[in-house]
This record gives C-alpha cells, sequence and structure tokens, in this order.
C-alpha cells in the first residue's frame, strides 16, 4: 500500500464522506477499487506477448499511443483463463510509474459506501483474496472485496527473488 493510499484511508475514515469503488467481477467475485488508482476502464486490443514475462503478464497493448502491460487478475491468482476470451475488459491503473491494464471478466457500477463501515479483511478468506485486499465491504447479498491495487501489481519482485 503507498503513502498516498494509506492517507486516502485515513482522510476517508475521519470524513463523513462516501469512498468510490469502481467495481469488477472475476471469478464470480465482486471487488472494488479505490477511485484514485483508476484512470480509467478499456476494452482491450491486440495484446502482444512478452517472451519470458511472468505468467500474469498476458503482454502488452497500445493504448492510444502508450504502451500498456496487461496483467491478468485470474492468472495473478492463480485462476484459469476464461474460455471465451475474445472481449476482454481492462482497467488501466499505474504503479510505480507504469501503466498497467488489469484484465477482469467483468465491469460492474461505482458504488459509494462509508470507510467507517469498512472491515478488515477476514482470516477464513480464501488466501489469494486476502493477499490483495486491503479490507471487505458487507453489501446487502454479497461480499465486496476492496483490491490493494499494489500488492496486485507487486508481482514481479517476489517471482524474480523466487
Amino acid at each position: 500500500m503507498t503513502t498516498a493510499d494509506i492517507r486516502d484511508l485515513q482522510k476517508a475514515k475521519t470524513s463523513a464522506e462516501p469512498m468510490e469503488y469502481p467495481t469488477v467481477v472475476v471469478a464470480g467475485q465482486l471487488l472494488g477499487l479505490p477511485i484514485s488508482r483508476v484512470h480509467e476502464v478499456f476494452v482491450t486490443s491486440e495484446i502482444t506477448s512478452v517472451p519470458l514475462a511472468s505468467p500474469e503478464i498476458t503482454g502488452l497493448l497500445n493504448l492510444r499511443g502508450r504502451v500498456v502491460t496487461a496483467v491478468s487478475l485470474r492468472r495473478r491468482l492463480g485462476l484459469p483463463d476464461l474460455e471465451d476470451s475474445q472481449r476482454r475488459l481492462a482497467v488501466g491503473l499505474e504503479h510505480k510509474g507504469e501503466p498497467y491494464g488489469l484484465l477482469v471478466d467483468e465491469v460492474g457500477e461505482v458504488l459509494k459506501l462509508d470507510p467507517k463501515v469498512m472491515q478488515p479483511t477476514p482470516g477464513h478468506l480464501d488466501a489469494r483474496w486476502a493477499g490483495v485486499a486491503q479490507g471487505v465491504h458487507q453489501l446487502e447479498n454479497r461480499l465486496l472485496i476492496i483490491l490493494d491495487v499494489d500488492a496486485v501489481l507487486e508481482f514481479t519482485a517476489e517471482r524474480q527473488a523466487a
């Protein structure tokens, strides 16, 4: 988690204003991303594979003249790829000054939630989800996991060290 993320969370918890979370779905799980980290949502074009890249990196794509690293959230979580991947949706993020396109199954709506009711990540949550979660919100009929974008995109150093 970056210093900016920590400040955003602290500010949000002390203010009465709801925080906004664009939502996505991966493997049936509803996920929220801090809106301050999301630059855009887009449909991917042709992705060029990168030899010897980590399995999570599906390749590089050209987004309006900018080279963006496409990262599969499914692969990052150790889940199989979707069978039908004709229309790939991505969330544009930045991490350590580099642009990324986080590939997801579906894109949902933006939810406004009270940061005071965000709960810590439950201990019984699958380790794959828990490793990339900042916390959770219990919605009316499902659990919303708030993604820690930095944890999701910190796979390179871990893989190289292994």
